[in-house]
């Protein structure tokens, strides 16, 4: 039985998190450039720099003596968000809308004081929730406004799309939606709902929700397929243009779309998750095996159209 069902996954393109570490990241990631994704000042630098936007940066804390001017920063922001410059599956993250009663709330609608704020800043810098508990640093940006197309299947949060990219070819995408059970955070592994999306259309598909497949918001009831994401084509451009920027073969591009803005890259990441096969309902190594194939150098924009000339 069990060597039937390994059986029909190899032949569904399925690929598994020893032959994605072994085939994909171990060849295509050299470890030198992984600082370039993993603290996420040198990502926002590198994407201005490549003329990729990101969420505008406020301030960037590095030490406790610098939280004396917190109250000073925070004066003029009526809403912002407050994340580890090396966190990982959104640890750490806080998420300020508005301002209330001389406190500020959060996403989820509870309010926190200044002190506690500053509280939370220092446990950032202490390494609380950095990778491997090393010692970290704040930073404060702009706060992403959802567009209203997503509020109907979104539960305070802003969802995201995660897009797989191989040697700068964008080769498979979800939309993350976040749920009351990730506490409106936009991740899988806390709850989020991811919604496979169709390469070429931008249409949302099917979803799945703790590996389940998954046809409603648990939360709102709203159907999750048959949603058209705007700017897809921007999108796509935006994963493709992150290979040059860091030099990472294989890779996961995070965006997210502001009502104001329009696509913004969020985070980029060298080790990105397989769920987004679930998602999907479609592995990804023939589109991997596919893209190894290709021995003709290409720009981005020449990349993006051979995806949309060769995967349906």
């Amino acid at each position: 039985m069990l060597i039937n069902a390994w059986r029909k996954l190899k032949q569904e393109g399925v690929v598994g998190i020893n032959q994605r570490n072994a085939n994909y990241i171990l060849k295509y990631n050299q470890r030198k450039y992984y600082p370039l994704v993993d603290d996420k000042i040198k990502t926002k630098q590198l994407a201005t720099a490549h003329g990729v936007s990101v969420p505008p940066l406020y301030a960037h804390i590095q030490y406790e003596y610098e939280l004396g001017e917190l109250a000073n920063i925070l004066n003029n922001l009526n809403d912002f968000v407050i994340k580890p410059t090396h966190g990982a599956g959104g640890d750490g993250i806080i998420v300020i809308t508005a301002r209330a009663h001389g406190r500020f709330r959060k996403a989820n609608g509870t309010l926190i004081t200044a002190k506690e704020l500053e509280h939370h800043c220092i446990n950032i810098i202490s390494g609380v929730f950095s990778l491997g508990g090393h010692r970290d640093s704040v930073l404060i940006e702009y706060r992403v406004k959802s567009l209203p197309l997503f509020e109907r299947f979104s539960y305070n949060g802003v969802p995201d799309i995660r897009i797989i990219v191989l040697k700068g070819y964008p080769i498979q995408a979800m939309l993350r939606l976040p749920t009351q059970q990730s506490n409106g955070k936009a991740n899988l592994h806390q709850g989020a709902i991811g919604a496979g999306i169709d390469l070429l259309s931008g249409m949302t598909e099917t979803g799945v929700w703790f590996n389940e497949p998954i046809t409603e918001h648990p939360d709102t009831g709203e159907e999750i397929a048959g949603t058209l994401i705007p700017g897809w084509l921007t999108i796509l451009d935006i994963a493709a243009r992150c290979y040059e920027m860091c030099h990472l073969g294989y890779l996961g591009v995070d965006i997210i779309i502001d009502e104001h803005h329009g696509p913004m890259m969020l985070e980029l990441n060298a080790r990105p998750g397989l769920n987004i096969q679930i998602a999907n309902q479609q592995g990804l190594q023939h589109r991997l095996q596919a893209i190894e194939s290709q021995t003709v150098e290409r720009d981005a924009k020449e990349r993006l159209q051979f995806v949309l000339d060769n995967f349906s």
